[in-house]
């Protein structure tokens, strides 16, 4: 089976990338694709929120979208390198969700993993969420996976300590 991990640069798809590994059979998987899309003419950055520290520059205005995007795909392909099937990078321009499809149909896949709410509340309301639209028009089975909920009560202040 082929496989297509998607990733928009966020914490969040490599934690996507992670979940596969953590319950799918890698002799099954023939391949994965490790897929980026750029979106032309974007008012907002690709994501570099995988990038190891010493790799980020500090002037994140200079780093290209495609240099973010080649950055988040090595990212994701060494984190699944040593797990087994034969990873493939690639990098494609246009709609996110139109490109995963496309992406999906040409390399006959039987599975794409996206993570939902990567970049944010502001891209699913105003454009509708990518990974909704992949779910609704991939030619196979779509897995998304949603951030981990934030634990409740985990913040104290430390005035109460001690008094």
């Amino acid at each position: 089976m082929r496989v297509i991990v998607t990733t928009d640069g966020s914490k969040q798809s490599l934690a996507a990338a992670r979940h596969l590994r953590s319950f799918a059979d890698p002799d099954k998987i023939t391949d994965i694709l490790v897929l980026a899309v750029i979106r032309p003419l974007a008012a907002v950055a690709f994501a570099d929120e995988l990038s190891a520290p010493d790799r980020k520059r500090a002037d994140t205005t200079s780093l290209s979208f495609r240099e973010a995007a080649q950055s988040a795909v090595d990212a994701i392909a060494e984190d699944l390198a040593d797990w087994g099937p034969k990873i493939v990078k690639q990098i494609r321009s246009g709609s996110p969700a139109n490109e995963i499809i496309k992406a999906a149909t040409q390399r006959e896949a039987g599975l794409i993993v996206v993570a939902s709410g990567g970049r944010g509340l502001s891209d699913n309301v105003l454009v509708g969420s990518t990974a909704q639209r992949v779910q609704h028009y991939a030619p196979c089975p779509v897995l998304v996976v949603r951030p981990a909920p934030r634990k409740r009560g985990t913040r104290r202040s430390a005035k109460g300590k001690g008094t």
